[in-house]
């Protein structure tokens, strides 16, 4: 596997060939990919509603209405899109399940650890919390770390992938009653294969040269 060439090979895929699917364990793996995602002190702020039938992409479509009319054929043609979601705060009792749950999985040799982890990650969320106030923009930054994960592990795994803003939140947040489950729509990835029409596919990948972007010190 050489990681560049995928890199530069994975795009962003305007058109799917609505007539080919992800195998169920090419797309186990797109799954472990998002529990595993990293994330800051290891919040996992986020869910995922994910639709791999055409009566279930058709319910996540009604986010691409509108002005974001040009996105519905992606997400019915694609094999399978998962709406990321972020949570809309981070609870002292979340804190909690947290290292509970990171406790069970054996995270700690020792009772200092879980002690070290607990005030750690308090105050790294009283940082956002209280002082940056920007704890809804620092849990979304977490999501989209998950969405670039997703991404290039699609590329790996040799199946075609377009991130997708351009969608209506608020629709997405009332058809999936998502607000009251304590989470919110962020954009959606919609994954298959590219349909030979896909005019993207065949142009030449652009990006702004080495020395423009680095800083080698």
């Amino acid at each position: 596997m050489n990681l560049i060439e995928i890199a530069k090979n994975r795009y962003a895929t305007k058109k799917f060939d609505g007539s080919k699917r992800i195998k169920e364990g090419v797309f186990e793996q797109i799954k472990a990919l998002l529990r595993w995602s990293p994330s800051s002190i290891n919040s996992q702020p986020w869910h995922f509603v994910i639709a791999d039938t055409l009566e279930t992409r058709k319910r996540l479509s009604k986010g691409t209405q509108g002005v974001y009319g040009a996105n519905e054929a992606k997400v019915l043609d694609a094999s399978h899109v998962i709406l990321f979601c972020s949570k809309t705060d981070m609870q002292d009792d979340y804190l909690l399940h947290l290292l509970e749950n990171e406790e069970r999985d054996g995270r700690f040799p020792a009772p200092e650890n879980k002690e070290m982890v607990k005030k750690v990650r308090a105050f790294y969320a009283d940082l956002h919390r209280v002082e940056l106030n920007d704890t809804q923009s620092w849990m979304e930054k977490q999501v989209y770390l998950n969405m670039g994960t997703i991404l290039l592990g699609a590329g790996v795994l040799g199946v075609d992938a377009v991130p997708i803003e351009g969608v209506d939140v608020k629709i997405l947040n009332e058809e999936f009653d998502l607000i009251n489950q304590g989470y919110t729509a962020v954009a959606m990835v919609a994954l298959g294969y590219r349909d030979a029409e896909d005019f993207n596919a065949t142009l030449p990948k652009s990006r702004l040269p080495e020395e423009e972007i680095f800083t080698l010190l």
